[in-house]
């Protein structure tokens, strides 16, 4: 990790799994500090990465092939690495994003099948070996995910695949945890959210102070 990706935090997570809740109480602890903090979404963040989530996530009777929807994922992340994440990392802001590309790994990996391979060479191309600081991932048992996920709107493209999938999704995910436990801290988010939340902020306080070597 670069010191200009420390303050670049992701979050994680099925369906359901409250990642804007939290990301909003992040956003509030660090805010407090004084400091600049940007909160955004993947895919989107910029207005042409917003119009292509669209194209991503609007139900269509067209079926959209895991190669098409990988590609168009990666659209949107480029225009939102150069337009969005990078100017503001450089300026020193802090940088909270709702998914990034763990989420390709378990989503279009895992999930859709595609080899992680692929995956790799299209991270490498965009990223150059850039990660975020720190990942938190936000862990729940897929049906109670989705129940969530149903009861607050109705279900966009992916919202709308069968359980199978969302368990392929949430094993990629953990078996993502496994192999770089340094950075993504997996969080049991089934607790009551005042659980949750303290747990993330017990991981950002700890992450802040080891980054600048004081108590926060």
């Amino acid at each position: 990790m670069t010191d200009l990706m420390s303050r670049f935090i992701t979050l994680e997570g099925g369906e359901g799994v409250g990642k804007s809740t939290q990301i909003a109480a992040i956003a509030d602890f660090l805010r407090a500090t004084g400091d600049e903090v940007v909160v955004t979404r993947e895919p989107g963040g910029t207005a042409y990465a917003e119009a292509l989530r669209s194209l991503l996530l609007t139900p269509r009777e067209e079926i959209v092939t895991p190669s098409a929807e990988l590609l168009t994922l990666f659209a949107a992340r480029a225009q939102h690495w150069h337009a969005l994440i990078l100017p503001a990392l450089k300026r020193g802001a802090w940088v909270l994003s709702d998914r990034f590309v763990d989420a390709t790994y378990a989503y279009q990996g895992a999930g859709r099948g595609l080899p992680v391979a692929d995956i790799a060479v299209l991270e490498r191309w965009l990223l150059q070996g850039h990660q975020p600081g720190l990942t938190l991932l936000l862990d729940m048992p897929v049906a109670e995910g989705m129940a969530r996920a149903r009861a607050r709107a109705a279900l966009d493209r992916f919202e709308q695949e069968h359980v199978d999938f969302f368990e392929r999704v949430r094993v990629g995910y953990l078996a993502r945890a496994e192999a770089d436990s340094q950075r993504i801290r997996c969080i049991n988010a089934a607790q009551p959210l005042l659980a949750v939340q303290t747990d993330v902020l017990t991981i950002v306080r700890v992450y802040c102070a080891e980054m600048t070597g004081s108590a926060t």
